[in-house]
């Protein structure tokens, strides 16, 4: 692992840091905020995943996090959203698939396969990055993330609830399999099974039994120009009313898809966090 840049910052550090992946088969750039807690103590970390051509820096430097999870204890992390300098002729050009928009989820499908396997870099090799490196705790994690990286948090919450106590989106695409953003991207990465599909969307994973041990909470803002057609948050309203899981989904008046709108709430979020991971 190399650093690339630290900073003080409210009394702890930001630091940006890259290594060698096993999962993306290159080198992966991501985000730490390490609260100054004066202890050697394993700090709970909340991951905090981005969305469509953003990258490790964009959540640290435009959410305005750091004040209230130096306060509150929290480790911040702030991954890529995808692998880069791939290769792959397609993997680039595209703002809505490819390098910078990854999906979370590991393709199998050439020639992807062999680079865009986000799910399993997030939830298996980051982790152990970060309990190694930055005293990252292991038993206390939380995950959020904003419009495609709510995508992946939500998905990646349902999928290994043992792994994390606490999950929350602003703006999440809850159900890819059903929005073009997802109906873009799903088939390039996954083919044309769509029963392959339903592993990376919310909605699915809930209608076919997974379930989150505790409240998903959702921000979404009610003039975001995405709400309609891409973001669908209702179907997901509708799946865990259906299925007893419990959510509490805000729709926030005169908010729209920015990072504006993070900042408003981003504090509700890690006070959620926090409560849950400090348990």
């Amino acid at each position: 692992m190399e650093t690339i840049s630290e900073q003080r910052c409210f009394g702890g550090i930001q630091g940006f840091y890259r290594h060698a992946s096993t999962e993306t088969g290159g080198t992966m750039k991501f985000g730490v905020f390490r609260p100054g807690l004066g202890s050697t103590a394993m700090t709970p970390v909340l991951y905090c995943l981005a969305g469509l051509t953003c990258t490790e820096e964009t959540f640290a430097i435009k959410a305005g996090a750091q004040r209230r999870a130096s306060e509150l204890g929290l480790i911040l992390v702030t991954p890529d959203t995808s692998p880069r300098n791939s290769g792959i002729e397609d993997a680039t050009g595209d703002w809505e698939f490819g390098e910078g928009a990854g999906f979370y989820l590991d393709a199998d499908k050439a020639p992807y396969a062999s680079r865009f396997r986000m799910y399993s870099y997030i939830a298996h090799e980051l982790p152990a990055l970060i309990a190694a490196h930055f005293g990252g705790a292991t038993d206390r994690c939380g995950i959020l993330g904003h419009s495609m990286g709510g995508h992946g948090a939500l998905t990646i919450a349902l999928r290994n609830p043992d792994r994390y106590r606490s999950v929350s989106a602003f703006a999440p695409i809850v159900a890819p399999s059903q929005v073009p953003w997802g109906q873009k991207a799903l088939p390039r990465y996954l083919g044309g099974d769509r029963d392959a599909w339903k592993a990376h969307d919310s909605v699915e994973l809930i209608r076919s039994g997974h379930r989150f041990d505790g409240e998903i909470l959702i921000d979404q803002g009610e003039v975001d120009p995405f709400l309609a057609n891409q973001l669908r948050p209702e179907l997901l309203a509708s799946a865990c009313r259906e299925a007893g899981q419990a959510l509490e989904l805000r729709m926030q008046p005169g908010y729209d898809h920015s990072y504006w709108f993070i900042q408003s709430f981003v504090a509700d979020h890690l006070m959620h966090h926090a409560r849950l991971l400090q348990a």
